[in-house]
């Protein structure tokens, strides 16, 4: 459940509150982290590693491993402390922070590896040397082979299991004991160095190298206590061929073993779901963690660099065995830490699965997991992820996987730290985590750490890995149902957004860069679903806004009525499929709203720069929204079934006002006052007509000829027949549009037609040269067409020349007759006829008197036209320079 206030919005989860939480820093976070990190690379590896680089390079690959890691830790700290935290550990962390898509692609893989890992530890329990003694007869303490192997390992795995069903109580506990033992033997160990006197090692054999004609390894090394000679002799690398796998060992393969014991820091996060107070515990626990496990390490590497021969070092990786005061505390510790390696992994493994179930991240497939006992242990999902342990555990040999394993790792790893780096580069207010030591510099060390890491270990694996996870990303963003997490997307786009619009500086526009940034006001969209969609070809990557204006005194209103309108109108924008914002407005006037929008909508340098308005006539509307018969391919149609109104706009009203059909809320006097409103603002202005008969998808579909469609551009003052220049400011306009919708690439095939107009008795052939040296100026391909206006007797004399900036200079006004001519003569021109017309739009006259009159002439010029746009352009928008 939620409740929201005007200052505070708290998510209150019964998963979260109700879980009887029971583990506390210690036994939830340290010791789990500890024993994760040691495993058995405490006890096998740590001679090998010193033996093959020296101490100064495994002192420096120590640091390069943690520095590495505690990047991530950093990371993990703080966004652990910046929220409730539930089961899921890392995967609950990523995914709330980068959201569903990262957090299940990533939740996948992290549940994989410790799956893997898990079968990893017990594969190796089984086949390393710990059942294997020199002592013993024939060496051999348990008979060996695959079946055999597979029987130890699926008996220690069932225990592991018993262990994680029962819960996180009894597995707290069992690692407490287990924590014990290998504190124990690691103290047996360090007491060792001093208490054991120097002695001779017999060395176990060690596999034969290809075509080596050299001398024979030695077979006996030496304990020799501190000494300064040894310490001198094992300083510097020497790398050697491994003498269990017969392959010469180098900088990288040494690193990428020895970093197996360093990714473990995530063990005591997958507990978060049973911690009492995660956001508090695992910050300490994994920091405790980390400085004591990068302490023993340094220390336990100096000692032996200061005791051991370089031969028993590379030849015997259970060294520390033959010198211990009692030789079978080893063999014990390496039981326990690898169990307890192997046990965490398992646990974690389930708590993982649980939360992507309770995500429902994957539907059904994952229902079953979600299924607890009484005491909220994720019973189901121990037993999927002991099954997959067992699965993998038949496949017996795990070399290649161990690197797929900590290759996985690695890229969850390098997740959180891009999550961290996500929220603070957002720069929310609510990221205030309480630990406050890590910066973006952290979080972007920790990405390229773990990036190098990965390429290290295996270019090829993380390749592999990557693509699988891009995989389950996109299946994830298709298949899986919306969440209410938030999407850190949306916060970092909205923090690069208003930087770059500050950065947007409206005085160093320029002709040569202008694009149409269009507001298209529309009443009912259910009318105007082709208008929408025709706009949103021509405008080039520019803004496009849907404007609305709803009539109301906010005075008189108990709260705004357009708030619960915003997600129709979004709505329709995400089926139509266009790339358009929404904004609407509250005015007494339809003409006091335009005016709002022209002056508000926007920010910075992206403003509206051109109005488009439908025109004002008596067309009945017809919504397109309901009518299967009538709508649009790119719109769902509603089911027949369902009587409720799609998108919740209201029903249409059978006239048309210019704003989209649903009524006359305003006459012709205001309709032309808010073409002239926008010309005084210097806005562009565009009148859409008859677009309620276009379709953009039958349109284009019907031509699939290369020049089948065609776009008819007329760039004279019809309305003037005395002017017949065809460079200025409108005219020129009219040509940009055209030319950018032919740019469209469903508009690329058409075929523009641009019309000459010359009076009966005059040459055509100079103003046709003249054009189409200007066309070619300008870089547009188009046909030049002759469309004759006859004879000036077709317009009359007015007396008085009030018909300022829009009417013929000599004071004159057309005639019904003339205008009907020139509509007659466009629709003869029109063969075959075209998708869309571009007309010139004159000017509004000074004279409020004459608005009605110059709406009925353009409704005269514009008759039955079809799809029509009258164009009037207020600034230059093309250019002839590079």
């Amino acid at each position: 459940m939620s409740e929201r206030t005007p200052l505070l919005h708290y998510r209150l989860s019964t998963n979260v509150n109700d879980r009887p939480k029971k583990l506390s820093t210690f036994f939830g976070v340290v010791i789990p982290t500890l024993l994760s990190m040691f495993s058995v690379v405490l006890f096998l590896r740590i001679g090998f590693v010193v033996g093959q680089c020296g101490l100064y390079q495994t002192i420096a690959m120590f640091l390069v491993a943690y520095f590495i890691i505690s990047m991530t830790v950093l990371s993990v700290c703080a966004i652990s402390t910046n929220g409730a935290l539930d089961a899921g550990g890392a995967y609950y962390m990523i995914s709330r922070a980068l959201g569903p898509e990262f957090g299940g692609s990533l939740g996948v893989m992290f549940f994989l590896a410790n799956v893997c890992s898990s079968a990893l530890y017990i594969l190796g329990l089984v086949e390393v040397d710990v059942f294997w003694d020199e002592s013993c007869p024939g060496g051999r303490v348990l008979p060996a082979g695959y079946w055999w192997s597979l029987l130890y390992a699926t008996g220690i795995l069932l225990l592991c299991l018993l262990v994680c069903l029962v819960g996180a109580e009894i597995y707290a506990k069992a690692s407490f004991l287990i924590f014990l033992v290998v504190m124990l033997v690691l103290a047996t160990i360090f007491i060792s160095f001093f208490a054991v006197r120097p002695r001779t090692i017999l060395l176990p054999a060690a596999l034969p190298v290809h075509n080596n004609t050299g001398p024979q390894p030695p077979n006996m090394a030496n304990f020799t206590g501190f000494k300064l000679d040894t310490l001198l002799g094992n300083l510097d690398a020497d790398y050697a061929v491994d003498y269990t796998t017969g392959t010469m060992m180098s900088f990288a393969t040494v690193f990428a073993v020895m970093f197996n014991g360093c990714t473990g820091i995530m063990a005591g996060s997958n507990m978060s779901g049973d911690l009492k107070n995660p956001s508090n515990s695992i910050p300490r626990g994994t920091i405790t963690a980390v400085i004591f496990t990068f302490i023993i390490y340094n220390l336990l590497s100096l000692m032996v660099a200061c005791s051991c021969d370089r031969i028993l070092l590379q030849r015997d990786y259970s060294f520390l065995r033959d010198i211990n005061v009692w030789n079978p505390l080893v063999t014990v510790g390496v039981y326990s830490s690898t169990m307890s390696a192997a046990m965490s992994n398992l646990i974690g493994a389930s708590r993982i699965l649980y939360a992507l179930a309770r995500d429902d991240l994957f539907g059904t497939v994952l229902s079953l997991a979600k299924k607890t006992s009484h005491n909220r242990n994720p019973w189901v999902s121990v037993l999927l992820s002991w099954f997959l342990v067992q699965l993998v555990l038949f496949t017996g040999k795990l070399n290649t996987i161990a690197s797929i394993v900590t290759i996985f790792f690695l890229l969850v790893y390098a997740a959180v730290d891009l999550a961290c780096l996500a929220l603070e580069w957002a720069s929310a207010p609510n990221f205030r985590p309480t630990f406050r030591y890590f910066t973006w510099h952290t979080c972007v060390l920790g990405i390229v750490g773990c990036a190098i890491m990965m390429c290290l270990i295996n270019a090829i694996y993380a390749s592999a890995s990557i693509a699988f996870m891009l995989l389950l990303l996109l299946l994830i963003h298709y298949l899986s149902p919306t969440s209410s997490w938030g999407y850190i997307s949306q916060a970092l786009i909205f923090h690069q957004v208003r930087k770059y619009l500050l950065m947007l500086d409206v005085r160093k526009d320029h002709v040569k860069f202008w694009r149409p940034q269009v507001l298209l006001m529309v009443s009912n969209p259910r009318s105007n679903v082709g208008l929408i969609t025709f706009i949103n070809d021509i405008k080039k990557s520019g803004l496009y806004v849907l404007g609305h204006v709803q009539l109301g005194d906010l005075d008189t209103l108990p709260s705004d009525p357009l708030q619960c309108r915003y997600d129709s109108w979004l709505s329709l924008v995400d089926h139509l499929n266009i790339k358009a914002f929404v904004n609407l407005t509250l005015a007494d006037s339809v003409r006091h709203g335009v005016q709002h929008l022209l002056f508000i909508s926007g920010l910075g340098g992206m403003r509206p720069n051109t109005l488009v308005l439908g025109f004002y006539d008596d067309c009945t509307p017809k919504d397109k929204l309901t009518d299967p018969t009538l709508a649009d391919a790119t719109v769902p149609t509603q089911d027949p079934e369902d009587k409720r109104p799609p998108y919740h706009f209201p029903a249409l009203r059978p006239s048309n006002d210019g704003m989209g059909g649903n009524g006359k809320v305003m006459g012709p006097q205001e309709y032309v006052a808010v073409i002239a409103d926008a010309m005084k603002m210097l806005k562009n202005v565009a009148l859409a007509r008859y677009f309620h008969q276009f379709d953009r998808t039958s349109t284009i579909s019907s031509s699939p000829g290369k020049c089948a469609l065609y776009v008819d551009v007329w760039p004279v003052n019809l309305l003037r027949p005395d002017s017949s220049s065809y460079v200025d400011t409108c005219s020129l306009f009219l040509l940009q549009l055209a030319c950018i919708l032919n740019m469209v690439r469903a508009w690329r095939h058409a075929r523009l037609r641009l019309f000459l107009c010359v009076e009966e008795g005059r040459s055509l052939r100079g103003s046709e040269e003249k054009l189409g040296q200007l066309l070619k100026e300008l870089r547009i391909k188009a046909n030049v067409e002759e469309g004759g206006l006859g004879k000036r007797g077709l317009f009359e004399e007015k007396e008085g020349g009030d018909y300022v900036n829009s009417f013929p200079s000599n004071a004159t006004r057309l005639s019904d007759e003339y205008l009907s001519a020139v509509n007659r003569l466009i629709l003869e021109q029109a063969c075959p006829p075209p998708a869309v017309r571009f007309l010139y739009l004159p000017h509004p006259p000074a004279d409020t008197q004459h608005y009605t009159a110059y709406l009925r002439q353009l409704d005269l010029l514009t008759k039955d036209l079809g799809p029509t746009l009258l164009i009037h352009g207020v600034t230059p928008v093309l250019t002839t320079d590079l």
